[in-house]
């Protein structure tokens, strides 16, 4: 069986492992901005907009958040798709009338074909969301938007981690994003054959407020030279797909 990523920026990838195709977070049309408030505090807008990835056998979503769960984005699939979400993106989808929605919890599992996807704890934003340890009998990956790692996981070897790889803050509210931190637990507990940046990257415009108010830790010069002899490295082109299998000695 094959193992391909497929980056579109910020969150969203296209997942092929165990002859299926998983679609996470994705984000393809239109702004994205969180309502409430308005995009007058962040909106983020797209240089090129996609279309969905055909042949998608399910989706994917961590949080509930618009970022995560961008409802024109999910607006362009089929209702039918087997969907796999945190508990409050879950509500969602069902106000869009997916038919087949799995809500997961942390340390929640469940089995699609020859996969096995293990729900783990993810960032409080305000509610606790979702990673994920994706596996069939040959790979495996873990995702985590926010660098927030679920200390409840025990150490196990995957093929592959998707996690962002700097720290964004903001004022008052701190950390809510903390790849740069969080990376050099990922490698003790996963000894992952590869890392491949998320989250921070795709081609994008944000304007706002809060974006004038965050701050950045780290680069991706700065993981790159962190991760040398300790796992391969992949900071993502959009649209570019890449063969995990080749990274695995």
């Amino acid at each position: 069986m094959s193992f391909c990523a497929t980056y579109f920026g910020s969150s969203t990838w296209l997942i092929e492992l165990g002859g299926l195709r998983l679609l996470i977070d994705p984000w393809f049309t239109e702004d994205l901005f969180f309502s409430p408030p308005g995009p007058w505090l962040i909106n983020g807008r797209l240089h090129k907009e996609f279309d969905p990835p055909e042949h998608i056998d399910f989706l994917l979503l961590t949080q509930g958040l618009a970022d995560h769960c961008h409802l024109p984005s999910l607006k362009l699939l089929d209702r039918s798709i087997t969907a796999i979400a945190s508990p409050s993106a879950s509500r969602l989808l069902e106000q869009l009338d997916f038919k087949n929605i799995n809500s997961l919890k942390p340390n929640e599992s469940i089995k699609i074909g020859p996969l096995c996807v293990e729900a783990t704890a993810g960032a409080n934003v305000p509610f606790l969301e979702n990673g994920y340890i994706v596996s069939d009998k040959e790979y495996s990956f873990y995702m985590e938007p926010h660098g927030f790692l679920d200390l409840k996981i025990l150490p196990r070897n995957l093929t592959a981690v998707i996690s962002p790889v700097v720290n964004l803050k903001l004022p008052l509210a701190g950390y809510f994003i903390k790849g740069k931190n969080t990376l050099p637990k990922l490698i003790d507990l996963f000894n992952p054959k590869v890392v491949l940046a998320s989250t921070t990257g795709g081609d994008a415009e944000f304007t706002g407020i809060l974006n004038h108010l965050i701050s950045v830790d780290g680069s991706i010069d700065e993981a790159s030279a962190f991760l040398k002899e300790r796992s391969g490295f992949i900071n993502p082109i959009v649209e570019k797909t890449y063969d995990i299998t080749k990274y695995i000695n």
